[in-house]
């Protein structure tokens, strides 16, 4: 059963991936198609750390990961180096977990 998962998985992939070679070109070069796809890797990202951050199994919680992120948030917005953001959010969320 696992062995099926796993072709149907990749056929799904190849087939996807025969599905955007079949694009035309000139439907690829439209601009609101190449912002959207210049988007969409921040839009996925952006919710996956949103799952991350407030999901606890099946429910949503509210604790120290949450608030790591909105530090984190606050020091995007101040525009902090990207190490400083991280190590912000991870004392602040050390620090409420204590």
């Amino acid at each position: 059963m696992t062995w099926a998962a796993v072709l149907a998985g990749a056929l799904g992939c190849y087939l996807l991936k025969l599905t955007g070679w079949a694009v035309p070109s000139a439907l690829l070069e439209r601009e609101r198609v190449r912002v959207g796809a210049a988007l969409l890797p921040v839009a996925l990202l952006s919710a996956l750390v949103v799952v991350q951050a407030f999901a606890d199994g099946r429910s949503l919680t509210l604790d120290a990961r949450a608030a790591g992120l909105a530090v984190a948030g606050v020091l995007v917005l101040l525009r902090a180096p990207f190490l400083v953001v991280v190590l912000g959010a991870a004392v602040t969320a050390a620090v409420l977990r204590l």
